[in-house]
Protein backbone atom coordinates (compact mmCIF):
# COMPACT_ATOMS: atom_id res chain seq x y z
CA UNK A 1 0.00 0.00 0.00
CA UNK A 2 0.92 3.90 -0.42
CA UNK A 3 2.20 6.16 2.59
CA UNK A 4 -1.01 8.33 1.29
CA UNK A 5 -3.85 9.60 3.42
CA UNK A 6 -7.48 11.77 2.93
CA UNK A 7 -8.56 13.58 5.98
CA UNK A 8 -12.13 15.07 5.49
CA UNK A 9 -13.58 18.12 7.44
CA UNK A 10 -16.34 20.27 7.19
CA UNK A 11 -16.33 23.78 8.48
CA UNK A 12 -18.97 24.49 11.39
CA UNK A 13 -17.13 26.14 13.99
CA UNK A 14 -13.40 25.73 13.87
CA UNK A 15 -12.86 22.60 16.22
CA UNK A 16 -12.96 20.33 13.34
CA UNK A 17 -10.74 22.06 11.21
CA UNK A 18 -8.68 22.18 13.79
CA UNK A 19 -8.53 18.70 14.77
CA UNK A 20 -7.61 17.60 11.13
CA UNK A 21 -4.81 20.00 11.16
CA UNK A 22 -3.48 18.56 13.77
CA UNK A 23 -3.85 15.31 12.78
CA UNK A 24 -2.37 16.26 9.38
CA UNK A 25 0.92 18.00 10.64
CA UNK A 26 1.48 14.93 12.99
CA UNK A 27 1.22 12.33 10.22
CA UNK A 28 3.17 14.90 7.69
CA UNK A 29 6.11 14.44 10.28
CA UNK A 30 5.79 11.16 9.98
CA UNK A 31 6.47 10.78 6.66
CA UNK A 32 3.28 10.12 5.10
CA UNK A 33 1.26 12.19 2.18
CA UNK A 34 -1.35 13.66 3.54
CA UNK A 35 -4.60 15.41 2.27
CA UNK A 36 -6.82 17.34 3.80
CA UNK A 37 -10.32 18.58 2.07
CA UNK A 38 -13.88 19.48 2.84
CA UNK A 39 -16.24 17.67 0.54
CA UNK A 40 -18.88 19.72 1.44
CA UNK A 41 -17.28 23.11 0.47
CA UNK A 42 -15.69 21.84 -2.64
CA UNK A 43 -18.38 20.02 -4.65
CA UNK A 44 -21.95 21.20 -2.78
CA UNK A 45 -21.60 25.33 -2.69
CA UNK A 46 -25.15 25.94 -1.67
CA UNK A 47 -24.58 22.91 1.40
CA UNK A 48 -22.07 24.67 2.19
CA UNK A 49 -23.46 27.77 2.75
CA UNK A 50 -26.82 25.60 4.28
CA UNK A 51 -24.26 23.32 6.51
CA UNK A 52 -21.60 26.07 7.45
CA UNK A 53 -23.73 29.18 7.27
CA UNK A 54 -26.61 27.92 8.91
CA UNK A 55 -24.49 26.24 12.04
CA UNK A 56 -23.29 29.43 12.23
CA UNK A 57 -26.35 31.48 12.54
CA UNK A 58 -28.68 28.84 14.43
CA UNK A 59 -25.36 28.47 17.20
CA UNK A 60 -25.23 32.45 17.79
CA UNK A 61 -28.87 33.88 16.43
CA UNK A 62 -30.87 30.90 17.50
CA UNK A 63 -29.59 28.56 20.07
CA UNK A 64 -32.69 27.09 21.25
CA UNK A 65 -33.37 26.08 17.83
CA UNK A 66 -30.13 24.85 16.93
CA UNK A 67 -30.20 22.76 20.26
CA UNK A 68 -34.04 21.37 19.17
CA UNK A 69 -32.41 20.50 15.93
CA UNK A 70 -29.46 18.78 17.82
CA UNK A 71 -31.80 16.28 19.71
CA UNK A 72 -34.07 15.63 16.94
CA UNK A 73 -31.62 14.77 14.58
CA UNK A 74 -29.55 12.11 17.35
CA UNK A 75 -32.19 9.80 17.23
CA UNK A 76 -31.57 7.16 14.48
CA UNK A 77 -34.46 7.45 11.82
CA UNK A 78 -33.66 10.79 11.79
CA UNK A 79 -30.13 10.77 11.69
CA UNK A 80 -30.43 8.43 8.66
CA UNK A 81 -32.44 11.09 6.63
CA UNK A 82 -30.25 13.79 7.22
CA UNK A 83 -26.81 11.23 6.26
CA UNK A 84 -28.80 10.76 3.16
CA UNK A 85 -29.54 14.16 2.33
CA UNK A 86 -26.02 15.56 3.23
CA UNK A 87 -24.30 12.55 1.55
CA UNK A 88 -26.37 12.48 -1.52
CA UNK A 89 -25.47 15.61 -2.80
CA UNK A 90 -21.58 15.09 -2.14
CA UNK A 91 -20.50 11.21 -2.19
CA UNK A 92 -20.05 11.18 -6.27
CA UNK A 93 -17.65 14.28 -6.06
CA UNK A 94 -15.94 12.74 -2.81
CA UNK A 95 -16.19 9.69 -4.91
CA UNK A 96 -13.55 11.14 -7.75
CA UNK A 97 -11.41 12.46 -5.07
CA UNK A 98 -10.60 9.54 -3.06
CA UNK A 99 -10.26 7.69 -6.42
CA UNK A 100 -7.86 10.01 -7.70
CA UNK A 101 -5.82 10.69 -4.78
CA UNK A 102 -5.87 6.71 -3.94
CA UNK A 103 -5.59 6.72 -0.44
CA UNK A 104 -4.27 3.80 2.08
CA UNK A 105 -6.52 5.61 5.06
CA UNK A 106 -9.43 8.35 5.07
CA UNK A 107 -10.14 10.17 8.07
CA UNK A 108 -13.14 12.18 9.55
CA UNK A 109 -13.48 14.45 12.00
CA UNK A 110 -16.78 15.56 11.41
CA UNK A 111 -19.94 13.38 11.92
CA UNK A 112 -21.84 14.18 8.80
CA UNK A 113 -19.15 12.77 6.42
CA UNK A 114 -19.11 9.30 8.15
CA UNK A 115 -22.21 8.19 5.89
CA UNK A 116 -20.63 9.23 2.70
CA UNK A 117 -17.36 6.94 3.28
CA UNK A 118 -19.56 4.44 4.57
CA UNK A 119 -21.94 4.29 1.92
CA UNK A 120 -18.91 4.18 -0.75
CA UNK A 121 -17.65 1.39 1.17
CA UNK A 122 -21.60 -0.52 1.26
CA UNK A 123 -21.75 -0.26 -2.44
CA UNK A 124 -17.92 -1.54 -2.72
CA UNK A 125 -16.82 0.93 -4.47
CA UNK A 126 -14.17 1.49 -2.17
CA UNK A 127 -12.48 -0.70 0.50
CA UNK A 128 -9.68 1.55 2.23
CA UNK A 129 -9.44 2.06 6.27
CA UNK A 130 -11.57 4.27 7.61
CA UNK A 131 -11.19 6.08 10.66
CA UNK A 132 -13.88 8.22 12.43
CA UNK A 133 -12.40 11.25 15.11
CA UNK A 134 -15.37 12.64 17.58
CA UNK A 135 -14.54 16.15 18.41
CA UNK A 136 -16.97 16.29 21.34
CA UNK A 137 -17.51 14.08 24.48
CA UNK A 138 -21.21 12.62 23.87
CA UNK A 139 -21.60 11.08 19.94
CA UNK A 140 -24.06 11.98 18.09
CA UNK A 141 -25.85 9.06 16.29
CA UNK A 142 -24.46 10.80 12.84
CA UNK A 143 -21.17 8.99 14.13
CA UNK A 144 -22.26 5.49 14.28
CA UNK A 145 -21.91 3.79 10.87
CA UNK A 146 -20.61 -0.20 11.17
CA UNK A 147 -18.34 0.76 8.26
CA UNK A 148 -16.39 2.58 10.36
CA UNK A 149 -13.14 0.31 11.41
CA UNK A 150 -11.86 2.57 14.32
CA UNK A 151 -13.32 5.86 16.61
CA UNK A 152 -10.81 7.97 18.11
CA UNK A 153 -12.22 9.47 21.14
CA UNK A 154 -11.67 12.10 24.03
CA UNK A 155 -13.09 9.61 27.02
CA UNK A 156 -14.28 6.93 28.42
CA UNK A 157 -17.86 8.89 28.54
CA UNK A 158 -17.62 9.55 25.26
CA UNK A 159 -17.05 5.63 24.61
CA UNK A 160 -19.62 4.61 26.20
CA UNK A 161 -21.74 7.06 24.44
CA UNK A 162 -20.56 5.10 21.38
CA UNK A 163 -21.14 1.64 22.45
CA UNK A 164 -24.82 2.39 23.75
CA UNK A 165 -25.19 2.96 20.20
CA UNK A 166 -24.38 -0.29 19.03
CA UNK A 167 -20.44 0.15 18.39
CA UNK A 168 -18.35 -2.51 19.02
CA UNK A 169 -16.08 -1.94 22.15
CA UNK A 170 -13.00 -3.15 19.97
CA UNK A 171 -13.53 -0.34 17.72
CA UNK A 172 -13.64 2.57 20.36
CA UNK A 173 -9.96 4.07 21.21
CA UNK A 174 -9.58 6.65 24.15
CA UNK A 175 -6.68 8.34 22.66
CA UNK A 176 -8.34 11.95 23.41
CA UNK A 177 -9.63 14.13 21.30
CA UNK A 178 -6.68 15.15 18.89
CA UNK A 179 -5.30 18.75 19.25
CA UNK A 180 -2.13 20.10 18.77
CA UNK A 181 1.20 19.11 20.35
CA UNK A 182 1.89 22.90 21.83
CA UNK A 183 -1.34 21.68 24.02
CA UNK A 184 0.24 18.72 25.68
CA UNK A 185 2.64 20.33 28.09
CA UNK A 186 2.39 23.16 30.68
CA UNK A 187 4.82 26.03 30.72
CA UNK A 188 4.78 27.20 34.01
CA UNK A 189 7.88 29.27 32.91
CA UNK A 190 5.80 31.71 30.84
CA UNK A 191 3.78 32.68 34.21
CA UNK A 192 6.36 36.04 35.67
CA UNK A 193 4.14 36.64 38.32
CA UNK A 194 1.68 35.78 40.85
CA UNK A 195 -1.64 37.84 39.69
CA UNK A 196 -4.28 35.80 39.19
CA UNK A 197 -4.96 35.32 35.77
CA UNK A 198 -8.31 34.63 33.88
CA UNK A 199 -8.49 33.69 30.40
CA UNK A 200 -11.81 35.03 28.55
CA UNK A 201 -13.12 32.94 25.64
CA UNK A 202 -16.12 32.77 23.33
CA UNK A 203 -15.06 30.12 20.35
CA UNK A 204 -13.91 31.63 16.81
CA UNK A 205 -17.01 33.59 16.58
CA UNK A 206 -16.84 34.97 19.75
CA UNK A 207 -20.16 35.19 21.78
CA UNK A 208 -22.03 38.09 22.55
CA UNK A 209 -22.13 36.86 25.69
CA UNK A 210 -18.65 37.56 26.77
CA UNK A 211 -19.86 41.33 26.82
CA UNK A 212 -21.92 40.71 29.85
CA UNK A 213 -19.04 38.33 31.23
CA UNK A 214 -16.38 40.87 30.92
CA UNK A 215 -18.11 43.19 32.59
CA UNK A 216 -19.25 40.86 35.38
CA UNK A 217 -15.54 40.32 36.01
CA UNK A 218 -14.41 44.10 35.76
CA UNK A 219 -16.68 44.49 38.61
CA UNK A 220 -15.11 42.28 40.64
CA UNK A 221 -13.48 43.84 44.38
CA UNK A 222 -10.24 41.88 43.87
CA UNK A 223 -7.07 42.06 41.54
CA UNK A 224 -6.85 40.31 38.87
CA UNK A 225 -6.30 39.84 35.39
CA UNK A 226 -8.22 39.50 32.64
CA UNK A 227 -7.17 38.34 29.25
CA UNK A 228 -10.03 38.85 26.75
CA UNK A 229 -9.96 36.26 23.34
CA UNK A 230 -12.41 38.02 20.93
CA UNK A 231 -11.32 35.60 17.93
CA UNK A 232 -12.71 36.52 14.47
CA UNK A 233 -15.63 38.67 15.81
CA UNK A 234 -13.82 41.83 15.24
CA UNK A 235 -16.93 43.91 16.10
CA UNK A 236 -16.71 42.26 20.19
CA UNK A 237 -12.99 43.30 19.93
CA UNK A 238 -13.76 46.93 18.82
CA UNK A 239 -16.74 47.32 21.08
CA UNK A 240 -14.52 46.30 23.66
CA UNK A 241 -11.84 48.69 23.20
CA UNK A 242 -14.30 51.54 22.93
CA UNK A 243 -15.91 50.31 26.49
CA UNK A 244 -12.87 49.81 28.54
CA UNK A 245 -10.30 52.55 27.62
CA UNK A 246 -9.93 52.89 31.52
CA UNK A 247 -8.94 49.95 33.50
CA UNK A 248 -9.17 50.38 37.39
CA UNK A 249 -6.09 50.70 39.08
CA UNK A 250 -6.72 46.79 40.68
CA UNK A 251 -7.17 45.27 36.88
CA UNK A 252 -5.14 44.59 33.74
CA UNK A 253 -7.06 44.27 30.83
CA UNK A 254 -5.68 42.22 27.51
CA UNK A 255 -8.05 42.27 24.28
CA UNK A 256 -7.18 40.47 21.38
CA UNK A 257 -8.54 39.53 18.34
CA UNK A 258 -7.83 35.92 16.47
CA UNK A 259 -4.68 34.97 17.89
CA UNK A 260 -2.19 32.13 17.24
CA UNK A 261 -1.06 32.17 20.88
CA UNK A 262 -3.74 30.89 23.12
CA UNK A 263 -1.10 27.68 24.07
CA UNK A 264 0.97 30.28 25.82
CA UNK A 265 -2.08 32.09 27.45
CA UNK A 266 -3.44 29.18 28.96
CA UNK A 267 -0.26 28.47 30.75
CA UNK A 268 0.04 32.01 31.95
CA UNK A 269 -3.77 31.78 33.61
CA UNK A 270 -5.06 30.67 35.74
CA UNK A 271 -9.11 30.07 35.15
CA UNK A 272 -10.51 29.76 31.47
CA UNK A 273 -13.77 31.02 30.85
CA UNK A 274 -15.17 29.74 28.16
CA UNK A 275 -18.06 28.19 26.12
CA UNK A 276 -17.83 24.24 25.87
CA UNK A 277 -16.59 23.58 22.76
CA UNK A 278 -14.79 19.87 22.06
CA UNK A 279 -11.31 21.35 21.39
CA UNK A 280 -10.92 24.28 23.47
CA UNK A 281 -12.30 22.33 26.35
CA UNK A 282 -9.38 19.63 25.59
CA UNK A 283 -6.83 22.11 24.68
CA UNK A 284 -7.56 23.49 28.62
CA UNK A 285 -7.33 20.13 30.16
CA UNK A 286 -4.15 19.19 28.74
CA UNK A 287 -3.23 22.73 30.43
CA UNK A 288 -4.08 21.56 33.74
CA UNK A 289 -6.70 24.68 33.42
CA UNK A 290 -9.99 24.56 35.20
CA UNK A 291 -12.71 25.71 33.65
CA UNK A 292 -15.61 27.55 34.40
CA UNK A 293 -18.80 27.64 31.65
CA UNK A 294 -20.95 30.63 31.69
CA UNK A 295 -22.65 30.19 28.42
CA UNK A 296 -22.51 27.25 25.83
CA UNK A 297 -24.23 26.30 22.56
CA UNK A 298 -27.45 23.58 23.54
CA UNK A 299 -26.93 20.65 21.83
CA UNK A 300 -23.56 18.77 21.89
CA UNK A 301 -21.99 21.36 23.95
CA UNK A 302 -24.43 21.29 26.76
CA UNK A 303 -23.04 17.44 26.60
CA UNK A 304 -19.55 18.76 26.90
CA UNK A 305 -20.91 21.19 29.64
CA UNK A 306 -22.49 17.42 31.36
CA UNK A 307 -19.47 15.91 31.17
CA UNK A 308 -17.03 18.40 32.71
CA UNK A 309 -19.41 19.26 35.78
CA UNK A 310 -19.72 15.07 36.53
CA UNK A 311 -16.08 14.58 36.18
CA UNK A 312 -15.22 17.67 38.55
CA UNK A 313 -12.65 19.56 35.85
CA UNK A 314 -15.27 22.19 35.54
CA UNK A 315 -18.05 24.47 36.98
CA UNK A 316 -20.99 25.31 35.41
CA UNK A 317 -22.58 28.63 35.97
CA UNK A 318 -25.34 32.08 34.25
CA UNK A 319 -23.52 34.89 33.40
CA UNK A 320 -25.26 36.81 36.01
CA UNK A 321 -23.89 34.62 38.94
CA UNK A 322 -20.56 34.84 37.42
CA UNK A 323 -19.02 36.89 39.51
CA UNK A 324 -19.71 35.07 42.46
CA UNK A 325 -17.79 31.94 41.34
CA UNK A 326 -15.01 33.85 40.39
CA UNK A 327 -14.91 35.18 43.52
CA UNK A 328 -15.07 32.16 45.54
CA UNK A 329 -12.10 30.65 43.29
CA UNK A 330 -10.19 33.33 44.05
CA UNK A 331 -10.35 32.96 47.48
CA UNK A 332 -10.55 29.08 47.30
CA UNK A 333 -7.16 27.95 45.88
CA UNK A 334 -7.89 23.96 47.40
CA UNK A 335 -11.13 24.06 45.52
CA UNK A 336 -8.66 24.96 42.12
CA UNK A 337 -6.17 22.41 43.29
CA UNK A 338 -8.82 19.81 43.94
CA UNK A 339 -10.05 20.32 39.95
CA UNK A 340 -6.38 20.70 38.68
CA UNK A 341 -5.71 16.75 40.71
CA UNK A 342 -9.57 15.60 38.81
CA UNK A 343 -8.43 17.24 35.22
CA UNK A 344 -4.66 15.09 36.18
CA UNK A 345 -7.07 11.79 36.52
CA UNK A 346 -9.13 12.19 33.88
CA UNK A 347 -6.56 13.02 30.84
CA UNK A 348 -4.30 9.78 31.73
CA UNK A 349 -3.70 7.47 29.25
CA UNK A 350 -5.07 9.98 26.53
CA UNK A 351 -2.23 10.16 23.91
CA UNK A 352 -1.51 11.24 20.96
CA UNK A 353 1.31 9.45 20.13
CA UNK A 354 -1.30 6.33 20.24
CA UNK A 355 -3.30 8.06 18.17
CA UNK A 356 -0.87 8.52 15.72
CA UNK A 357 0.72 4.84 15.74
CA UNK A 358 -3.25 3.67 15.42
CA UNK A 359 -3.40 5.23 12.25
CA UNK A 360 0.08 4.42 11.10
CA UNK A 361 -0.55 0.49 11.80
CA UNK A 362 -3.94 1.00 9.97
CA UNK A 363 -1.79 2.41 6.22
CA UNK A 364 0.06 -0.42 6.70
CA UNK A 365 -2.33 -2.88 6.14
Amino acid sequence: MNGKILIITASTGQGHNSVADSLKNELKNKGYEVKCIEPIRESARMLDKVVSGGYEILATKTPALFGMLYRVSDHRVTSVGINKLVGGSIKEATYKIISQYNPSLIISTHPLLVSVISSLKIEEKINIPFISVVTDYKAHSSYVNSKVDGYIVGSNYTKNSLIEKGVDEDKVHTYGIPIKRDFLNVNNSLKQDEVFTILLMGGSMGVKAMKKALMKIMNLDIPIRIIVVCGNNMELKEHLESVYERVPLDKQLIILGFTQKVSELMDVSDLIITKAGGLTITEALNKKLPIVVPYYIPGQEAENVRFLVGEEVAMSTSVDELDGVIKDLFYNQAKLQEMRVNIENLIKGTSLDSTVDLLASLVAI
